[in-house]
């Protein structure tokens, strides 16, 4: 691919703004008069006949609302070179998440007669790349870092009209309302925030109004949401140093309700919060910012900045690896006892009237599996597509359900596909549709597919690694589109569907080897959740255990079983290869086999009954006097063990033995265990 392949060369700024043939719509002499006409302070024409497109007229009205001068020949921007270094580093998990995406296209800039641009929130420059000449030419009018153009500055342009609608937009030559810059061409796109949507800054495209093609705003768009993804990425990072930051401190409030804020103060996590708190839900939504959080604030600081209406019970700063990562606020506790499985533990999802489901519970308080929950709500808040991996057994689908359940609409779809259990030869009729006549067997009067089924609701693909190559460029023609075409039929149909795709395939590894489209990877993985195996999930096991027990007493009409605390330690050291699916089974069968008295290991079946990967053994060589002293060496024999078992790798051991990495640092150097 040449360099010119995104952009075609012609001239630099400042030479003749003859219109692109690509620009169909836009005549120069007619929006160069119109301009003039709204200058001079004349009305524009019915916007029917306006020759100048109704998002241009509006922003021209904005900037003389603003006071904008039209003469302008140039943007502000920031002098002060001290005030720009801040600015930028404010804007560091920004200008890092656009790294990629701009080291991607800097070849087709560097001779393309283009720029590149990423601006802050408020359209405040803080990198651009691209042509040395269009940089150069840029400066003229204050095109470069540090100059500020949102529409309170330059009036109408790609940057600041992008910023004030949310969407992306193209400013063509004279359709700048400042004349220093209508020898310009931009397309700008917002960016924004994948944890709250709001808009935290604009990638641009600027050159001489010789380079305009309409594939311009698309490539803008596209380095958007790739920059929106590693954004995500980001966050998801630091979700989890955060979650490991609490869920590792030495703070222990059973019965609160708790809020955690993020290192900017907003709510990151909200737990054990109910109607007892009597406090209104809006207040205390995930993503609300609570206060301005700073690392030089103190408890009592952070206490002052609440909102009047919350009071903090107790506050707790959490550091990690020296640094502010956030903060934990506890909440009055319940008047009420709480149950053995806990409602801070409990994701309640109540079935839609639409859909013939029993009401699910979610359990669980393992910190991936809280940031699972969490993604999955967020994901539904912002109606983007989600990706569900995970291992079979895991719950993939109480997800899919989770994120169903938090949708606005009370009658969204939920329509569910299993693109392993259709043949490809009619996967694409069941997704898509058809029309009659299409096919042999195709129905009379054709049918709509599972798309335009799940239309203002969920389409939930299970089993995504199994969909046909050949099919994967629809499906993602579908997504990008937001519409389907019939089989055997040209009519363009929109749909509205938020997409959850599972699978407990290894994606990224399909992406390398081809069996899996990476266009479709991207656009199927804006959010995605990793559902944690069970055997990662510590005491999960013995919150799910006291769940099944309840529940299968109640299905069958028995007492619930009660467990010998050695049945409890091997539930918990057993690896669980068929995830909650095997516990949920073994639980049923114990139901129906055991009536009376306590389970015991000679209840349990043989593959839970051998030792786990070689980590049991027997404590029965240890002094039984100093059950402190001796819990201790069981621990630190127990991670040893692992540590030989998994050749040191500090992952894998703390996977295996159920505890965050911190915490497995932590008892390493607690118990002198040398790492090598």
């Amino acid at each position: 691919m040449g360099r010119t392949s995104y952009f075609q060369r012609q001239h630099k700024p400042g030479g003749s703004s003859s219109p692109d043939p690509a620009i169909a719509e836009y005549r120069e002499d007619q929006t160069r008069q119109a301009w003039e006409d709204i200058v001079s302070g004349q009305a524009l024409a019915d916007p029917e006949a306006s020759p100048v497109r109704s998002e241009i007229a509006q922003s021209w009205q904005r900037s003389l609302n603003l006071g904008v001068d039209a003469k302008k020949q140039h943007s502000r921007k920031i002098e002060a070179e001290d005030d720009l270094h801040r600015l930028r580093r404010r804007n560091a998990c920004l200008r890092r998440a656009a790294r990629a995406a701009f080291s991607r296209l800097a070849p087709h800039l560097a001779e393309a007669n283009a720029i590149l641009i990423l601006t802050d929130k408020d359209g405040v420059i803080i990198d651009a790349i691209g042509d040395h000449s269009v940089l150069d030419e840029g400066q003229e009018i204050h095109l470069e870092i540090g100059g500020i153009w949102n529409e309170d500055a330059i009036g109408t342009n790609g940057i600041g009209t992008a910023l004030k609608t949310g969407k992306p937009t193209y400013v063509h030559a004279a359709e700048h309302f400042c004349q220093g810059v209508q020898s310009w061409t931009c397309a700008g796109v917002p960016i924004f925030d994948p944890f709250d949507r709001s808009v935290i800054g604009v990638v641009d495209l600027s050159g001489p109004p010789a380079i305009f093609r309409r594939h311009n705003i698309a490539l803008v768009v596209a380095a958007a949401r790739e920059i929106e993804i590693a954004l995500a990425e980001q966050q998801r990072e630091e979700r989890t140093v955060l979650l490991e930051a609490f869920l590792n401190s030495d703070v222990s409030r059973p019965g609160n309700g708790v809020l955690l804020l993020d290192k900017v103060g907003r709510i990151l996590y909200r737990r054990g919060l109910d109607a007892r708190l009597h406090l209104p839900r809006p207040e205390l939504a995930v993503g609300k910012q609570l206060l301005t959080l700073s690392a030089g604030m103190s408890d009592g600081d952070i206490a002052a900045a609440l909102p009047p209406e919350i009071e903090a019970d107790g506050i707790e700063r959490l550091e990690y690896e020296g640094r502010l990562r956030g903060a934990a606020l506890f909440l009055k506790p319940s008047p009420s006892p709480s149950p053995r499985v806990r409602q801070e533990e409990t994701v309640r999802i109540t079935p839609r009237p639409n859909v013939q489901e029993d009401e699910i519970v979610i359990i669980g308080n393992a910190p991936k599996m809280l940031e699972s929950i969490e993604l999955a709500e967020r994901a539904a808040t912002a109606g983007v597509t989600v990706l569900i991996q995970g291992e079979t057994g895991t719950g993939k689908e109480l997800f899919a359900r989770l994120v169903h359940s938090r949708l606005t609409r009370k009658d969204a779809a939920y329509v569910t596909v299993n693109c392993a259990a259709i043949s490809k030869e009619l996967i694409g009729a069941e997704l898509f549709g058809h029309v009659e006549g299409a096919f042999t067997g195709a129905l009379r009067g054709g049918k709509a597919g599972k798309f335009e089924q799940a239309d203002g609701g969920v389409l939930c693909l299970d089993e995504i690694g199994d969909m046909p190559l050949e099919l994967q460029p629809y499906l993602l023609r579908a997504l990008e589109q937001r519409a389907v075409y019939r089989i055997g039929d040209s009519a363009r149909r929109p749909v509205n569907v938020q997409l959850v795709a599972m699978t407990n395939r290894n994606l990224r590894d399909d992406v390398e080897t081809g069996r899996f489209r990476r266009d479709l990877f991207y656009r199927i993985g804006i959010v995605a959740i990793e559902v944690p195996p069970l055997r990662e999930r510590g005491t999960d096991v013995l919150a799910l255990l006291e769940h099944f027990n309840l529940a299968f007493g109640q299905r069958f009409d028995n007492a619930p079983l009660r467990f010998s605390p050695q049945v409890l330690d091997r539930l918990q050291r057993y690896r669980w290869p068929g995830n909650v699916r095997e516990l949920r089974n073994l639980v049923e069968r114990l139901h129906l086999l055991k009536t009376t008295g306590e389970v015991g290991l000679t209840d349990l079946p043989g593959e839970i009954l051998e030792t786990p990967d070689g980590l049991g053994f027997s404590v029965s060589g240890f002094d039984s006097g100093d059950s402190a002293v001796n819990l201790e060496n069981v621990e630190a024999m127990a991670i040893r063990r692992a540590m030989a078992a998994e050749k040191g790798n500090l992952t894998r051991v703390a996977a295996r033995l159920g505890i965050s990495r911190p915490t497995l640092y932590r008892k390493i150097k607690q118990y002198g265990i040398p790492r090598d």
